[in-house]
């Protein structure tokens, strides 16, 4: 039996942790199986890797920051590689690149091309365990790269895909996929399975558990997986195709992401066009736009329009400074940026076919006396934005109206 195994930040956060990861993997192995481990790096050292780079140039290249953050997992391969040693584990840490990970090159937010896992395949016939650095990999001209926020988790599920292994386990601090975060939601119970679809969704929506791009991986090469804890040996939450019984589910979760900005264009003339030339500026920087409202316009003689969207808070600087160079060409009155929102969502593959889950949800806000700023809706997805501020307070109040009293 082959397993690929992915490990946390949290999960090796110290030498300890990292003793507790070594146990764990040495068990699986002395059951029969083949084990591939994939780490991130120790908790809070990418966050102060880059806090050191701010603290030198507020926009550094990015080619350079890929080179920084990779150092991060290549510290925690080696120190779970010894950990493994010093249990008589016999065990070999390769990088990214040395475990066959091709990508494109966009540093910072590379994406898999190929994974050619030759030498992973070869260790693993001589009996070792494989421990591979989550998050990077390399250009075919030989650039380090990395693959982004959540670039463990697709690390993991690629490698799984490239191998056919029995099984993926992604490790992490939590014991599983849970129906809003339980920190937040006293309320917020265990789920047992989720769909592919339903995890995307809350997955991209600020789930904390995983991020989309490796749902998305994992459903296009149909590799199902379990989210459980490191910390624990209670069962975790198997993602995997949907069945019709997850149809009966009207709400699976609810999610809060508190790490989107808003941009509007204030009077954007309303011509054919224009949000044309913004939005590929936007894409031409590798920045990913998710929410868009544009209001109509009603004036005859010089027609304008507000247009708003979302960007992740992160590309907040760089977002701006596009925008803004692009503002007096294009006509546009002024530019206002706000970090302080926060998109709230509902997801369930049942709402295909239960009617008013907007209306109660809409309902339930106003009640509160919380504005809604932006929606966005999908087959199984209602999203809103709402002041950062209300956002904890309005994620309760959905999971109390649909979760815990339908």
């Amino acid at each position: 039996m082959l397993i690929v195994q992915k490990f946390g930040g949290t999960s090796v956060a110290n030498p300890e942790r990292i003793k507790n990861v070594a146990s764990r993997v040495a068990a699986y192995r002395a059951k029969g199986s083949h084990v591939v481990v994939v780490v991130s790096a120790m908790s809070g050292v990418t966050d102060n890797l880059i806090k050191m780079a701010a603290q030198l140039m507020p926009l550094p290249n990015e080619r350079e920051m890929d080179m920084l953050l990779a150092t991060g997992e290549q510290t925690t391969i080696a120190l779970t590689a010894i950990a493994l040693h010093a249990l008589n584990v016999p065990a070999v840490s390769l990088t990214g690149p040395q475990a066959g990970i091709t990508t494109d090159g966009v540093h910072t937010k590379a994406k898999i091309k190929n994974i050619t896992p030759r030498q992973v395949r070869s260790l693993l016939d001589e009996g070792k365990v494989v421990i591979v650095a989550g998050f990077q990999g390399q250009t075919d001209q030989g650039q380090i790269t990395t693959l982004g926020r959540g670039g463990s988790d697709l690390t993991a599920i690629a490698l799984a895909a490239a191998l056919k292994a029995d099984l993926c386990q992604i490790y992490t601090d939590v014991d599983g996929v849970y129906t809003a975060d339980p920190r937040v939601v006293p309320g917020a119970r265990k789920l047992a399975e989720i769909s592919y679809d339903e995890m995307l969704e809350l997955a991209g929506l600020g789930a904390k558990v995983m991020q989309s791009r490796s749902v998305e991986f994992a459903k296009k090469f149909g590799v199902p997986f379990e989210v459980r804890s490191s910390l624990n040996d209670n069962p975790g939450t198997l993602v995997k195709e949907e069945t019709r019984s997850m149809e009966g589910v009207v709400i699976r979760g609810v999610s809060l992401d508190e790490n989107q900005a808003k941009i509007t264009l204030v009077q954007v003339p309303d011509q054919p066009g224009v949000a044309a030339r913004i939005f590929k500026a936007i894409a031409d920087a590798s920045i990913n736009v998710d929410m868009i409202v544009q209001n109509i316009s009603h004036a005859p003689n010089a027609p304008s329009t507000d247009l708003s969207f979302t960007v992740d808070k992160p590309d907040l600087l760089k977002a701006s400074k596009i925008i803004d160079a692009l503002r007096k060409d294009i006509g546009a009155r002024e530019m206002i940026a706000d970090e302080k929102i926060g998109k709230l969502s509902m997801v369930g593959v049942g709402m295909r076919s239960h009617p008013g889950v907007a209306a109660k949800m809409f309902e339930t806000l106003a009640g509160a006396g919380i504005n809604i700023q932006m929606i966005s809706t999908s087959e199984i997805k209602i999203s809103v934005v709402v002041d950062i501020a209300k956002g904890k307070e309005a994620m309760r109040l959905m999971h109390k109206a649909f979760l815990e009293n339908p």
